[in-house]
């Protein structure tokens, strides 16, 4: 079995959690997700079954889009609602102090990883030093804000959408934004409602998959990438790897298929195309 399909998933598990029970469900135990989301988010998780779990890097660099909630006011050592309060305040905010805030947000900048993270840092996760009160410099990582867009602003709760690159913290994204706001805060919700071009319109509950309301999608339907059938005259070439010339003028990747099965991605390199993910 070989397919993508877009898990909108729910709170309180693990996007491990996920991919255990749909192991199960399948019957196999190959299968990935493609961008972890956190135990208190639900939505977008991209998993790729069989043979696709080739394509997870690829897949995983796309942007990303989140409905978000901050609760200000309040601290936690997580930075999100679930974790332990270190912190309280009052604060005294406006509509128009956040849209002067999300509008001269920085597009691109330097954002420091929360330490509840499993990015390494000297060959441990970061959390494996939060545990053990480990004192340990948080590296940075430069993100892209695309956009901010403020929802609603009651009381003390903020909701807003952003579209972001890879790699960038919402937790930390709140942070930033309550510390031009001059305040505290921490996340309350998070919705990932995009990532790249797989909606959570398009997302199935793990309830539709065990009543069979689901579609597993094949590569040609969600890579925008030239599709050539391969003649006897290249495929063994193309099985082993090997380089060939650039005939069909790809300007940059193509899935090669042989009687319509998938068979790998080549990508352009001067005048001859190479192999990108053997399929």
């Amino acid at each position: 079995m070989n397919g993508l399909i877009i898990i909108n998933k729910e709170k309180d598990k693990t996007s491990r959690d996920v991919v255990n029970t749909l192991n199960h469900l399948f019957n196999t135990k190959k299968i990935g997700h493609t961008g972890t989301l956190d135990p208190l988010a639900t939505g977008v998780l991209v998993c790729v079954i069989g043979k696709y779990t080739k394509l997870v890097e690829l897949l995983s660099s796309e942007t990303k889009e989140y409905i978000a909630e901050i609760k200000l006011g309040v601290l936690t050592d997580t930075l999100d609602i679930t974790g332990n309060v270190i912190s309280t305040n009052t604060f005294n905010i406006t509509k128009d102090v956040i849209l002067k805030v999300f509008n001269n947000f920085p597009k691109e900048y330097n954002q420091t990883v929360p330490i509840y993270s499993s990015v390494h840092v000297n060959g441990k996760r970061l959390y494996d030093y939060a545990r053990t009160n480990t004192p340990v410099t948080l590296p940075k990582r430069k993100v892209s804000i695309y956009n901010l867009e403020l929802i609603s602003f009651s009381n003390d709760i903020i909701t807003f959408k952003t579209k972001v690159s890879k790699g960038t913290y919402i937790r930390s994204l709140i942070q930033d934004i309550c510390s031009n706001l001059n305040t505290i805060g921490t996340m309350n919700n998070l919705i990932r409602t995009k990532q790249g071009n797989f909606s959570i319109n398009d997302s199935y509950t793990i309830n539709d998959i065990k009543n069979g309301n689901y579609k597993l999608l094949n590569i040609k339907e969600f890579l925008n990438y030239p599709i050539i059938e391969l003649p006897d005259t290249l495929i063994n070439k193309v099985l082993n790897g090997n380089s060939i010339m650039n005939t069909f003028n790809i300007q940059d990747k193509v899935i090669f298929t042989y009687k319509s099965q998938d068979i790998a991605i080549y990508q352009v390199q001067e005048t001859n195309l190479k192999p990108y993910i053997m399929l």
